[in-house]
């Protein structure tokens, strides 16, 4: 019988990043962003309850018999750690694991644009990382938390379901709160938090409306605050913010944006034309003229801001993946398929 640390270190070695396991299947990999079998042997109904239980603390399993649906992390020592999701689908239970790297990399390291650094020199506000499921938000929010860490003396608050990257103090102290072990909800947690006397907080994901509402507070009240989102541009982010609010609340939700945004860093992986995967990013800075065109719904003249400001870091996502196609780096089908603007990019 297969164990779960048995396929993931097989995992690990055929160089996966993701496990995906469900009862009738094999287990498979997702390997430079594509799914692959590890065997050809299908999962059993028993197998699955059993490898599951095996690494899921007692209160969550129950938790999980209840609602089925579980978010944990897991921990080969000496090798790697895992964001586990546990759910059921119309054959039984399923999991699926992502390799949460075990070393926290730097700015510079990970090739992230230099602009991140004057994001982490920030003091207040509000600073949004996105992009799609398995892009990197993760890795690069780490890299950001990192350099603040080395730099200055701050306390840090991570709000994260579950806990991926652990810090370890340098300049600042980092407290790190898990939901469902430290705080019954994001909202709950920030609540908490923000009565710890924070300079930074990050929110694994702001899933609510009142979780969006207590991050502008928090951000209003002098706080750095970073947060992801699953969007992939600087106007549809905006857009999804305003858009969680009721029609009567929208108003004032642009104004608490307006004042607090200090930062859009949107996140794409792309397809390597010699294997693996490279980011892509868009990226939108605090700019005298920005407030007014969140206040006035005015988020067609973003692109404009992004485009005249290129020296002070910004960057569109179509004009990072040009770059990447002048380098040859990846192909110009890759480059149409992520574009905003296609046209720009439609093959000949």
């Amino acid at each position: 019988m297969n164990t779960l640390n048995t396929l993931l270190t097989e995992m690990l070695e055929r160089g996966g990043s993701d496990l995906h396991l469900s009862v009738g299947a094999p287990p498979k990999t997702r390997i430079d962003g594509v799914i692959h079998p590890l065997n050809d042997q299908p999962i059993q109904t028993s197998e699955m309850e059993s490898m599951l239980q095996a690494v899921t603390p007692k209160h969550r399993w129950e938790s999980f018999l209840k609602t089925h649906d579980a978010d944990l992390a897991h921990e080969i020592p000496g090798k790697a750690r895992f964001r586990m999701n546990l759910f059921r689908n119309s054959k039984g239970m399923a999991t699926v694991l992502r390799q949460i790297p075990s070393r926290i990399a730097g700015i510079d390291e990970l090739g992230l644009p230099p602009a991140l650094k004057n994001i982490a020199e920030y003091k207040e506000g509000l600073v949004l990382v996105t992009g799609p499921t398995g892009s990197g938000k993760s890795t690069t929010l780490a890299a950001i938390i990192d350099q603040i860490n080395e730099s200055s003396e701050r306390q840090i608050i991570t709000l994260e379901d579950p806990v991926e990257f652990s810090h370890v103090d340098k300049k600042s102290t980092i407290l790190h709160r898990e939901v469902g072990e430290h705080s019954r909800s994001f909202a709950a947690g920030l609540r908490g938090a923000m009565r710890a006397d924070p300079d930074v907080i990050l929110i694994g994901e702001m899933r609510s409306m009142e979780t969006i509402r207590l991050a502008l507070n928090c951000a209003a009240m002098g706080m750095l605050v970073f947060a992801t989102l699953h969007t992939n541009s600087a106007t549809k982010t905006i857009d999804r913010i305003v858009d969680t609010f009721p029609a009567d609340e929208q108003n004032q939700a642009r104004i608490m944006l307006a004042e607090t945004l200090r930062g859009i860093v949107s996140q794409l992986l792309c397809k390597r034309k010699d294997g693996g995967r490279i980011a892509v990013h868009e990226i939108l800075l605090k700019h005298g003229s920005l407030p007014n065109c969140i206040r006035n719904n005015a988020l067609a003249s973003i692109r404009n801001i992004i485009d005249q400001n290129r020296s002070s870091g910004m960057i569109s996502l179509d004009v990072s993946l040009q770059k990447l196609l002048d380098q040859d780096i990846i192909t110009q089908e890759e480059a149409y398929m992520k574009a905003i603007d296609k046209a720009q990019f439609k093959p000949s």
